[in-house]
């Protein structure tokens, strides 16, 4: 078995010493000439060179490492926007430990502890409980899809996203719009289904709050396709609660869109491979992970930044 790779050999096959190696491996103190960096990583990829990341955390402070806790890792929504943020990372030089909280308030306390206590560089809660426990928390955090005070915050534009899919599905012809929303309280996304009517002059369809699932879906559209005076289009709060939706609606013999247009929020590929296709109103998942990462690592304020979202328009509406 061969000699692991040294920084000596690093720093031999380079023409410098180690401690210009030092340099480039840590980012610094010093700086060093692009040739010589250049040289550098060029030797740190010919021999397979792997620095040892934990007494560089020891040396620097820093463990370039994020936490990110997500309240459900089997949601298609929160898998894709921690494969992005992921990606976003490593672009930087970091890596990311993901774990889940289930939305429980003591198991994200608990989590959140668990972090903390391996030195993470900066956390990241994905939609958090209403009050996650932050007081221990001496690095930078930022929280998605929901805004705490004081605390640094990335969203999509929930309540203009909404009101786009209630104005598409108006522009249908539909006057009687339905509501499938998740959540006990009145949400951005609720707000933005009532902008809608309220701008086309229409009165408010049927609501039901049910869980962001399939089940909670499927349960929404057995009520509403039970309804005396049945609703000619829905707008989910989901894509997971749309596609439970579907399943209720065919099983009641009735056609998407035929007999009941659907537009969902989100943007997930399931919406995409799900029959029909369903229009949605999809979250700038790349664009959040960017913006949540250039906050972790260049610093936070307590801003709160909200990103735009895309309407995207398949069969599930009646295009």
């Amino acid at each position: 078995m061969s000699s692991p790779v040294t920084r000596n050999d690093v720093a031999r096959y380079a023409g410098v010493s180690t401690a210009v190696v030092s340099y480039v491996v840590n980012d610094g103190p010093r700086a060093v000439s692009p040739a010589a960096r250049e040289r550098v990583l060029e030797a740190i990829r010919v021999l397979g060179y792997r620095p040892n990341a934990t007494a560089r955390a020891l040396r620097t402070g820093s463990t370039r490492t994020f936490g990110l806790i997500t309240p459900d890792g089997g949601n298609p929504l929160f898998a894709e926007l921690a494969k992005a943020i992921d990606k976003a990372a490593d672009e930087r030089g970091y890596v990311v430990l993901q774990t889940s909280a289930d939305g429980d308030p003591e198991t994200e306390r608990t989590k959140v502890a668990q972090l903390l206590a391996r030195q993470v560089s900066g956390l990241v809660l994905v939609t958090p409980t209403e009050a996650p426990d932050l007081a221990g928390a001496d690095v930078p955090v930022v929280v998605v899809n929901r805004v705490l005070p004081g605390v640094s915050s990335v969203s999509p534009r929930y309540r203009e996203g909404a009101r786009a899919a209630v104005e598409h599905l108006v522009s249908h012809g539909h006057t009687h719009i339905a509501l499938v929303i998740g959540g006990k309280r009145q949400s951005e996304r609720e707000l933005g289904w009532r902008d809608g009517l309220r701008g086309a002059g229409l009165a408010d369809g049927p609501l039901i709050r049910v869980g962001f699932s399939r089940e909670g879906g499927y349960d929404a559209g057995r009520w509403l396709v039970g309804l005396g005076e049945r609703p000619t289009a829905v707008f989910a709060s989901s894509d997971l609660q749309a596609i439970g939706l579907l399943r209720a609606v065919r099983e009641a013999g009735l056609r998407v869109p035929e007999d009941l247009a659907v537009v969902a929020f989100d943007g997930t590929p399931e919406a995409e491979w799900c029959w029909p296709g369903l229009t949605v109103v999809r979250q700038p998942v790349e664009r959040m992970a960017a913006e949540v990462v250039r906050q972790l690592v260049e610093g936070t304020d307590g801003e709160a930044t909200a990103c735009p979202t895309e309407l995207v328009v398949r069969k599930s509406c009646g295009c």
